[in-house]
């Protein structure tokens, strides 16, 4: 008995070893073929009513708990309201007659930024359509990133305000460093009371091996023209001035991001919020970093009363490979993070 549970063991672990690594290869073969892709030329606008599918969910559960007596007196009901609605829209002028719109567009951050290429596409159609009571709400998660890659996805919202148009941002979960940058552009911040904010500074850390090559017997040529062309390195021997001149530029990187956001943020007292530190969405509250607690559904089912809704989109069209890719990717994922929580748990405690 005892052989057979062990051939069954190394029978199970063969086809794990097999199944993961053919998922490596079809995520290889897929990102592969993603990037040899033109993706302008293949991406399309997804446009969903939000409108729509709030009143759906509604009727849906209206339907289910009403009796079949209270449902017909609802459909009777909401049939004469329309008709009401109709006819006083018809004597209203149309500029008293026409209602609001509101465009909700994602934002998704990681260190880099990336999801910068669908927003910049996004804000360029939506700006083409939107009117001075229009409305751009942005649903932003990021813990922040690249000071470069952020500067520019924050420049996009700018597109938003210059024109005109009012734009809200809404933090569900976290808005911090980089996320921030974006995030204070709007004319309101809306986030969830335990949503992360802040986070007003500047970090960077560089491993150095000089010690390990030089007790190796291994040399590092490194050659520059202009005394800053490189300070702080991996591989060469740093120097106290070499630090002095790195924490130079991230002191004058820290001073830029303050006055960004007290440029967008009148009335912040920058002193006390620009130290690096995060808070939850109250306290943000009292230190003047945002402006209401809410979340971003329940902000969207308010201005759902009084305007037409819509979530804007850029997707990109992926070929079956692709596709295949990404889900066996996901499935990657979720075995690796399920063996980590199993094997990590207590530690993440």
């Amino acid at each position: 008995m005892l052989d057979f549970f062990v051939e069954y063991g190394m029978f199970v672990a063969k086809i794990a070893t097999v199944t993961i690594a053919l998922l490596f290869v079809i995520s290889g073969i897929a990102t592969m073929a993603a990037r040899n892709r033109h993706q302008n030329d293949d991406g399309y606008l997804r446009v969903r009513h939000v409108n729509q599918e709030i009143e759906n969910l509604r009727d849906g559960l209206r339907h289910e708990i009403l009796t079949e007596a209270e449902s017909k007196a609802e459909i009777k009901r909401k049939r004469k309201d329309e008709k009401l609605k109709r006819k006083a829209e018809k004597k209203m002028p149309a500029a008293e007659n026409k209602r609001g719109r509101v465009f909700v567009l994602d934002f998704d951050g990681d260190v880099r930024a990336s999801a910068v290429d669908n927003l910049r596409k996004e804000i360029s159609a939506v700006l083409q359509v939107a009117e001075a009571n229009d409305e751009i709400v942005v649903r932003l998660e990021s813990p922040g990133g690249m000071v470069h890659s952020y500067g520019l996805a924050a420049s996009q919202l700018r597109r938003i305000t210059s024109q005109g148009v009012h734009l809200t941002v809404c933090v569900d979960q976290v808005a911090a460093s980089g996320g921030y940058m974006m995030a204070c552009i709007a004319e309101k911040i809306l986030a969830a009371p335990f949503a992360v904010v802040g986070s007003i500074g500047v970090v960077a850390q560089i491993p150095n091996f000089h010690r390990l090559l030089k007790k190796n017997d291994i040399d590092i040529e490194l050659l520059t023209a202009g005394e800053y062309k490189r300070t702080l390195t991996m591989f060469g021997q740093n120097t106290d001035s070499d630090r002095a001149k790195f924490q130079e530029e991230l002191e004058d990187t820290h001073t830029l991001f303050k006055d960004f956001v007290r440029d967008n943020r009148r009335g912040l007292d920058i002193s006390k919020v620009a130290t690096g530190e995060h808070w939850y969405g109250l306290r943000a509250m009292d230190l003047g970093l945002i402006d209401e607690l809410m979340t971003s559904d329940e902000y969207l089912l308010r201005r759902s009363k009084d305007a037409e809704v819509f979530e804007v989109s850029w997707q990109i069209r992926r070929t079956l490979a692709e596709r295949l890719g990404l889900a066996t990717e996901g499935a990657m994922i979720r075995v690796l993070e399920k063996w980590f929580h199993r094997g990590g748990n207590r530690l993440l405690k």
